[in-house]
């Protein structure tokens, strides 16, 4: 009979539970509970892979290893060896050392080592949504970097993260397109409207104009009363539109602040793309709704060159506090454009509209590239 874990080891069991249901959002789920796995087993490292359609990984979150490691290390992993028999097969995998399983195809060379192994699918009913397993089982009295191996009890314990964290991912991934649905439907909304309401303005407009200039030869004064009308018109068509860009102001940016909204976005943009699109941010205070919202549009247009165009495999986003005020970054690396001939490029790339947006709340726009240097887009604000 193996021996239970203490009082303490439940409450850590309890704490974990309680750190995973926090969180709505499927990355902050994914940090969460790769975390709660390697502490609540005292592991060196930690990963937890969700799987794509491709035989790749849509999102691989780690814990253990350093962001200079993880960039060194490369591509995300592809579904073989140890990890493909915990998506395919479905049950757990506890190894003494996972270099002498038969299925162990080795890694690449700045992976750091590891020798025994615990691993388990996330199921949500009968699908494999996600492969959880830790490496390198601390041993107190064992010397530096030795393991003593998982146990039993460990896998057991696992097992029951394991269960929890199916709810807490299928419900961050419920809200997310519950919210991007909502969002979408509210979008089409204003959008119809718009084109109704603007669409009739404009119709008006052109009526209008005609008959100024049929009158201007023979009876310049109805003429000039034509012209006054069409610039009522306009005056009119402008202000409809007007209205209905206050109103396309994100709702979650009104809800949640400029750094979950942009964080919240590029977590989308990384499931859908097979570029690598991460956000960092530090130090951020509320700034003007108007600088919220062009700090929000310039990414947004800033991503969509980078995702689209560039053929950059990563684009790395970063808001941080400067100032008094923030300063926006969206960086890719891939082919870049000359400087020289940014007229050109900025009419294509949205630069002209960019700049506009920065400069109409106080800020500024800089852009830095070369061809097959990548690109680097920032905006600073001022704050307010």
């Amino acid at each position: 009979m193996t021996d239970r874990p203490p009082r303490s080891g439940l409450a850590a069991v309890s704490t974990a539970l309680l750190a995973m249901s926090r969180h709505l959002e499927v990355r902050d789920v994914l940090k969460t509970i790769v975390a709660s796995a390697r502490e609540l087993l005292d592991a060196e490292y930690a990963a937890l892979g969700v799987p794509d359609d491709h035989g790749g990984f849509a999102q691989f979150v780690v814990d253990g290893v350093s962001e200079e490691q993880w960039k060194a290390i490369g591509p995300l992993p592809r579904q073989h060896g140890i990890l493909a028999a915990m998506l395919h097969e479905a049950k757990p995998q506890r190894l003494a050392d996972v270099r002498k399983d038969p299925r162990f195809e080795g890694w690449p060379s700045a992976h750091p080592d590891m020798s025994d192994f615990l691993g388990l699918p996330i199921r949500d009913g009968d699908e494999t949504i996600g492969a959880l397993f830790l490496a390198n089982k601390r041993c107190p009295k064992a010397g530096a970097g030795a393991g003593c191996g998982f146990t039993e009890d460990d896998e057991e314990l696992l097992g029951i993260l394991a269960q929890h964290a199916a709810i807490a991912l299928t419900n961050a991934r419920l809200y997310e397109r519950s919210r991007e649905l909502t969002i979408a439907e509210e979008r089409s909304r204003l959008a119809h409207e718009l084109h109704d309401a603007v669409s009739q303005k404009l119709f008006s407009l052109r009526l209008t104009a005609q008959a100024a200039a049929a009158l201007v030869d023979r009876d310049p004064a109805r003429a000039k009363g034509e012209l006054q009308q069409v610039a009522a018109l306009a005056a009119e068509a402008a202000d409809e539109l007007r209205a209905a860009v206050v109103e396309l102001r994100p709702a979650a940016l009104d809800e949640d602040g400029l750094v979950h909204t942009l964080r919240t976005q590029i977590q989308v943009l990384d499931r859908a793309h097979a570029a690598r699109v991460t956000f960092d941010s530090s130090g951020i205070r509320a700034l003007p709704a108007a600088q919220e919202e062009a700090m929000l549009r310039v990414a947004q247009e800033a991503l969509h060159n980078a995702l689209r165009h560039s053929g950059a495999d990563h684009v790395a986003v970063a808001l941080v506090r400067r100032g008094q005020g923030a300063l926006l970054s969206v960086t890719d690396n891939g082919r870049g454009f000359e400087p020289r001939s940014v007229r050109r490029a900025g009419r294509h790339l949205g630069l002209v509209s960019m700049r506009d947006r920065s400069s109409g709340v106080g800020g500024r726009l800089t852009v830095q590239s070369a061809p097959g240097k990548g690109t680097t887009i920032e905006m600073e604000v001022p704050g307010g």
